[in-house]
C-alpha cells in the first residue's frame, strides 16, 4: 500500500513542477516581468505579430524554402526588419543577421557565433533544444556570451551590440 502511495505522490510531484514552470514563464507573456526595453520591444513587436511587418522579403523567401514553420520564418521575417538588419547569412556568417539552422554542427556553430561576435551580427540558432548535445553546447554559448540573448525555445537570438550582459527566457 504505502508503494502505491509512492508512485501517486511522485506523479503528482512531477505534474505539479510542469504547472510551475508553465507559470513561472506565464509571466513573461505579452512581455510581462522584462525590465528591457529592446527585449520588450522585441517580445510586443516581434514574438507577438502573426502578420508580417512592411519590408523586404528576403529571409522569410529563403526559411521558406528550407521548411521551417510559418509562424518561425514571420518572427524572424519580423526580426529583421523590426531591428534594421539588411543583410542575412543562411549557415555561415555574413551580413547583419545569421541564422544558424540544424545542420550546422557543434563546432561549425562555436565558429559562426565567434565570427558574428566579431562582425557585432545577431545570431539566431534554431532549435536549441534539438538534441541533449544542442542544448548544452547553447548553454554553453550563452554562458560565454557577452551580451544580451533571447531563448524563446524555437530558436535562441544572440545580439551583438552595446546591451549589457542578461539572457532571457521566454
Amino acid at each position: 500500500m504505502k508503494n502505491l502511495r509512492h508512485r501517486f505522490g511522485a506523479g503528482f510531484a512531477e505534474r505539479f513542477a510542469a504547472v510551475k514552470i508553465r507559470f513561472v514563464r506565464a509571466r513573461y507573456f505579452r512581455g510581462h516581468g522584462v525590465h528591457s526595453p529592446f527585449v520588450y520591444g522585441l517580445v510586443r513587436e516581434v514574438f507577438m505579430r502573426s502578420e508580417l511587418l512592411p519590408g523586404d522579403r528576403a529571409l522569410f523567401r529563403a526559411l521558406s524554402e528550407i521548411g521551417m514553420p510559418e509562424r518561425r520564418v514571420v518572427q524572424l521575417q519580423n526580426l529583421a526588419i523590426h531591428a534594421g538588419y539588411g543583410t542575412f547569412g543562411l549557415n555561415r556568417a555574413e551580413g547583419a543577421f545569421c541564422i544558424a539552422t540544424r545542420e550546422v554542427s557543434g563546432a561549425d556553430l562555436l565558429a559562426l557565433v565567434q565570427r558574428a561576435a566579431e562582425m557585432g551580427a545577431a545570431v539566431a540558432v534554431l532549435d536549441p533544444y534539438g538534441s541533449r548535445e544542442r542544448q548544452m553546447l547553447c548553454r554553453r554559448i550563452v554562458s560565454m556570451h557577452c551580451s544580451t540573448s533571447v531563448d524563446n525555445r524555437a530558436y535562441l537570438l544572440l545580439f551583438n551590440n552595446h546591451l549589457p550582459k542578461q539572457h532571457f527566457v521566454l
